[in-house]
This record gives C-alpha cells, sequence and structure tokens, in this order.
C-alpha cells in the first residue's frame, strides 16, 4: 500500500516524465521532417511547421476545451456549465477562479486551469464566434508569444 506522499510523488512523476516525453517526441519529429542533427535547434522548424510547444499546446487544448463547454451550440450565447462559473466585468466574460486546497494539486484541476487560462486570453480570441475561428485566432496568439514573431 502507498502512503499519501509516496503516491503524491509517483503521480509528479508519471506527469513529468509523460512532460519530458512529449517534449522529445515533438523535437524528434521536427528534426525528423528538416533532417536536422540532435544538436541543431528545432525552434525555426516548429515555426514553419506551425507547431507549438509542449506548454503552449497544453494551454491551447484547455482553453479549447473552455471554449467548447461554455459556448452553446445554438445561438452562439453563453451557456451555464456545472465546472465553470463566468461573470460580465466591462462587457467581457470572464470565468471565475474557485479556491483551491490543495496547492500541489488544484492548480491543475480542469476549472482552476480552465478560468487562469481564460480570462488570460485577448478579447478578439475571446470575441470568435465559432470554434474555428477560435482556434485560429488563438493559435495564432500563442505562436506569436511563444516564437516573438
Amino acid at each position: 500500500m502507498l502512503l499519501p506522499t509516496e503516491s503524491r510523488y509517483t503521480n509528479q512523476h508519471l506527469i513529468t516524465t509523460f512532460y519530458l516525453l512529449s517534449v522529445s517526441a515533438l523535437n524528434a519529429a521536427a528534426r525528423l521532417i528538416f533532417h536536422l542533427r540532435r544538436s541543431d535547434h528545432v525552434s525555426d522548424a516548429l515555426v514553419s511547421l506551425h507547431w507549438l510547444r509542449v506548454p503552449e499546446r497544453i494551454q491551447f487544448k484547455i482553453a479549447v476545451l473552455t471554449y467548447r463547454v461554455s459556448m452553446v451550440t445554438h445561438h452562439g450565447t453563453w451557456g451555464r456549465s456545472p465546472l465553470l462559473l463566468m461573470s460580465l466585468v466591462d462587457g467581457h466574460c470572464v470565468l471565475l477562479v474557485p479556491s483551491v486546497r490543495l496547492s500541489t494539486v488544484g492548480s491543475r484541476a480542469f476549472p482552476v486551469a480552465a478560468a487562469q487560462i481564460w480570462n488570460f486570453l485577448p478579447e478578439h480570441v475571446v470575441a470568435a464566434t465559432t470554434l474555428q475561428s477560435f482556434r485560429r485566432h488563438w493559435k495564432t496568439f500563442l505562436l506569436q508569444q511563444s516564437f516573438c514573431l
């Protein structure tokens, strides 16, 4: 039987391992496509492929899920989700960040991470009327921020 501290270590270890494997796989794929050596930087390859780095990809996925949960498919109006509490501040839809009890796990919970990422989004991204335009604007914004374009 695992003690609570061992369980947390195991979970953190799995998350770190998955993250590092994802970064390795992404970089290896970019190197394979562009025939780069292991010592070459892959940033330019990622930009030309329009690929996000792993942390930005995680933000992208969470924001897209948040958009899909938040939007009602008919009439394009904001819906009510039990996971996400919204308020209107100065004409801008802001998600309320729930309080967390455990700083190690709570900040990674979907409602917390989704609200933090959503509140970071620029106005033109949030104002997108379709999922396709939301994804396009959000990915462009992340690419510009990540690679200083």
